[in-house]
């Protein structure tokens, strides 16, 4: 079959590799309909994350059951669903706690040894306890089986960034970042009740879908000059919920700076670099509470799964590449250089 591997900094292919088969009694074999590029997936092709040349990519996919272990109980072939990017046995201690991402058996796509979502068919473990069944019609119905795939990934920790910062119903949140992760954030305050939505962003075309999700307010600007507007609009308090979807030095420190006291920060953006931009003292002298993590998408799923179904939430506009998987080396450079927000990739 086809999957994409990288070899080198800005160096991913599309080449052939072997079938994925059962190897243990819990798998399964999920083939392929829709997978996708994460802004996640940038940090090893920009030479910023380790791997191995010949590493498999990719961590985001929905597709059909292809064949399923002796134990697996719960699905079997020609089941659609879709799969979160780290795979969970479903009855450790942190899985029965809500906790998938520290499951004792649990692992990432991609890393080594693992199938990648970018190919057109993975080797699912502990299929019971990853997996998620999605209604058979959805594969006819492109819109809506996009925008399941955000269930995989950005969906569930966007929400994640939400519940970390508290929002609920009235509140007013601020989110740190336009991209995908940053724009879900916006449509899970939103879905959680947030009365005002502040987005930080400086592109034109992911702050209007920030507008289009739900955000009241845009604010373009970045550093000193940001977070004087955002204690603007909020009459020099700042805001009592900050959603920090980037991880970088300068986005860390914006998010503690609009942070009013008392407030609290959920923290999805995966941090890159030593310098986390947070002053501990400032954070403990001004009562700001810091939460967040690795999202346990797997727990959120049947949270989130009956509004997308219904149409009450649609995150779809957060792909704005469709490729095919030929396509892939493009589509990463696309994402590299910025213009492209996410890519949708189709088999």
């Amino acid at each position: 079959m086809r999957a994409a591997v990288i070899h080198a900094s800005r160096d991913v292919r599309v080449e052939e590799v072997p079938d994925p088969v059962i190897r243990r009694p819990t798998d399964a074999v999920v083939r392929v309909l829709l997978s996708c590029i994460c802004g996640t997936d940038l940090w090893a092709y920009r030479g910023m994350a380790s791997f191995q040349p010949g590493q498999r990519t990719g961590h985001e996919f929905v597709g059909v059951v292809e064949d399923v272990g002796a134990d697996v109980m719960g699905y079997a072939a020609g089941d659609l669903v879709v799969v979160p990017f780290v795979w969970s046995d479903g009855i450790c201690g942190y899985c029965a706690e809500g906790l998938t991402t520290s499951c004792e058996q649990g692992g990432f796509w991609g890393t080594r040894g693992s199938d990648g979502g970018q190919g057109e068919a993975v080797r699912v473990p502990y299929a019971d306890g990853t997996l998620v069944r999605l209604p058979g019609e959805a594969a006819s119905d492109r819109r809506l089986l996009t925008a399941l795939l955000t269930l995989s990934d950005v969906l569930g920790t966007g929400h994640h960034g939400a519940l970390g910062a508290g929002v609920g119903p009235g509140t007013t949140v601020a989110v740190v970042g336009d991209g995908a992760v940053g724009l879900c954030g916006v449509l899970a305050a939103k879905r959680l009740g947030a009365e005002r939505i502040i987005a930080l962003g400086r592109h034109p075309s992911r702050t209007a879908i920030a507008t289009a999700f739900g955000a009241t307010d845009i604010v373009p600007e970045r550093g000193e000059t940001a977070v004087e507007a955002v204690r603007e609009l909020t009459r020099g308090r700042g805001v009592p919920a900050v959603i920090e979807a980037v991880g970088t030095e300068q986005s860390m420190w914006t998010a503690l700076q609009i942070a009013r006291d008392g407030g609290s920060i959920g923290c999805v953006g995966v941090p890159h670099g030593s310098d986390t931009g947070l002053d501990l003292s400032d954070v403990f002298e001004r009562n700001i509470a810091l939460r967040g993590g690795v999202a346990p998408v797997r727990t959120y799923i049947p949270q989130l799964l009956p509004d997308v179904l219904d149409g009450v939430i649609d995150p779809s506009p957060v792909f704005d590449l469709s490729i095919g998987l030929e396509g892939i080396p493009g589509g990463y450079q696309a994402m590299d250089e910025r213009t492209a927000l996410k890519v949708l990739i189709s088999y």
